[in-house]
């Protein structure tokens, strides 16, 4: 959660220089380069038919969908707004992980996470963002939540087979088709700065690589759902670097809602998650 922090507010810099498809499509061929890397120095195995089908909609959610949807929204938003409305992704997450990792949470789980949505969703009408002034931000960032939890359930689930560092790496691998040819098309360095390169370096190695290899690893161990509630404490963290780095103004109402959404997510891991899949497949290291 600590390096997936400061994705938002390491986006929100490096899309003032580059164009926001190619933050989104580049970082996920350079990352792609270190996967290669990884999976050639640990002699990987091909993935099955089957579990390629499986990479294909992690990719869609997490290589993909997320990073471009973030990348769009934060052309005009600032990430402490994105940071808080992102919130809403532990629920997103959870809800896949019933439908597509098999798992049953129980009501005490629900009622919690449902605490930090309901939190979220009054921070967005404090600030307009559920009446009429609605903006094409916020449905961005909404998009981004509901893909990038489809492919944390589907990337958690799936590590149960191929690893945390194996699932990452191949989806990163199988998306290759897709974000060169946009990366190439949509790359502009005119306005790139130091800066902005350091940032875009940031969320290739960090938010879209070794964050993924701990986060997927973590959700194979633990449970998609259960350990999908800890990035209810990632705008807690955010909203602090979008205050120290970025100079974004911090207001009373996304720090009560970070507050809010913290203890949600103790409450959360206090629970017992039930997988209804009858034998859990061993993890590849």
């Amino acid at each position: 959660m600590l390096g997936f922090s400061y994705s938002l507010p390491a986006t929100r810099l490096a899309v003032m220089g580059l164009d926001p498809w190619f933050v989104a499509f580049g970082r996920a061929v350079g990352a792609a380069v270190l996967a290669i890397a990884y999976l050639v120095l640990s002699r990987a195995s091909l993935p099955s038919v089957t579990q390629v089908r499986r990479l294909v909609v992690v990719a869609a959610g997490i290589v993909i969908g997320f990073p471009l949807f973030t990348s769009l929204a934060l052309t005009t938003q600032t990430s402490a707004h994105g940071a808080v409305v992102i919130a809403v992704l532990p629920m997103s997450t959870a809800i896949w992980a019933v439908l597509r990792a098999h798992e049953r949470p129980p009501l005490a789980f629900w009622l919690s996470s449902g605490a930090g949505l309901l939190a979220v969703l009054a921070f967005l009408a404090a600030g307009g963002g559920l009446s009429g002034s609605f903006s094409v931000a916020d449905l961005y960032l909404l998009i981004a939540v509901v893909v990038c939890g489809l492919g944390y359930a589907e990337g958690g689930a799936l590590s149960r087979e191929l690893g945390g560092a194996r699932t990452i790496c191949w989806a990163l691998v199988v998306a290759l088709p897709v974000t060169i040819p946009v990366s190439l098309y949509t790359a502009d360095f005119s306005r790139a700065t130091t800066g902005v390169w350091f940032h875009f370096a940031y969320v290739t190695t960090i938010s879209m690589f070794l964050g993924f290899v701990a986060w997927y690893a973590a959700m194979a161990a633990g449970g998609v759902a259960k350990i999908g509630q800890l990035q209810l404490a990632q705008p807690v963290l955010s909203l602090g670097w979008a205050a120290l780095v970025l100079g974004e103004p911090v207001g009373w109402p996304a720090l009560v809602t970070a507050a809010v959404v913290l203890v949600c997510v103790v409450l959360t891991q206090r629970s017992r998650v039930v997988s209804t899949n009858s034998v859990a497949e061993p993890a590849v290291r």
